[in-house]
């Protein structure tokens, strides 16, 4: 039994973008091999581990199996809060960014073979998480000059993404009702 919660990325991912229900439906079904459009995405993670050494293990398996190499994800943020400002959170709470370039790879990570026959049973058990793909902000004008741009400095095709053995789709997620008005 799994106890990793997922949400659908495309779900979240059509709420991100203002769609309501059937509209919000994933155009590619889940196609990896879809075209990049080279719109940055973050894949966050979050809840709680019962288990730090069999997440650690995990971790290091999505880092042995290049996907994240091949797919151009990487890490955005730590693991555990540096600071709570308002709220609680548990001793054990954890969240993690992986920023991807499009939802084409964040996608191919997700269903590929080596992640969800290999890596994937490495964690159950072991935490109660969320997962949500959230598009990327652009950078605001007042901080043009004051970071490094918040954008991959090459574009992508479909190529890294097609060449990831992919498992069959999960049965889906229904979709959110509404989306928020903003």
């Amino acid at each position: 039994m799994r106890l990793w919660t997922c949400r659908s990325i495309a779900a979240a991912t059509a709420l991100a973008a203002g769609a309501t229900g059937a509209q919000g439906a994933d155009e590619t079904d889940g196609d990896p091999a879809a075209v990049c459009d080279n719109k940055p995405v973050y894949m966050v993670v979050y809840g709680v581990t019962h288990d730090r050494q069999r997440m650690q293990a995990y971790g290091r398996a999505i880092a042995q199996s290049g996907l994240y190499v091949e797919l151009r994800g990487y890490y955005t943020t730590g693991f555990r809060p540096l600071a709570v400002f308002e709220g609680s959170v548990a001793d054990n709470f954890s969240m993690v960014a992986v920023r991807f370039p499009c939802l084409a790879h964040a996608r191919a990570f997700w269903y590929s073979k080596t992640y969800q026959e290999d890596i994937v049973p490495m964690r159950d058990g072991a935490g109660d998480y969320t997962v949500i793909v959230m598009p990327a902000a652009e950078l605001p004008p007042y901080m043009a000059g004051r970071v490094g741009p918040a954008d991959y400095v090459e574009t992508f095709g479909p190529e890294p993404a097609a060449g990831i053995a992919q498992v069959a789709k999960v049965a889906k997620v229904p979709e959110f009702a509404e989306a928020p008005n903003e």
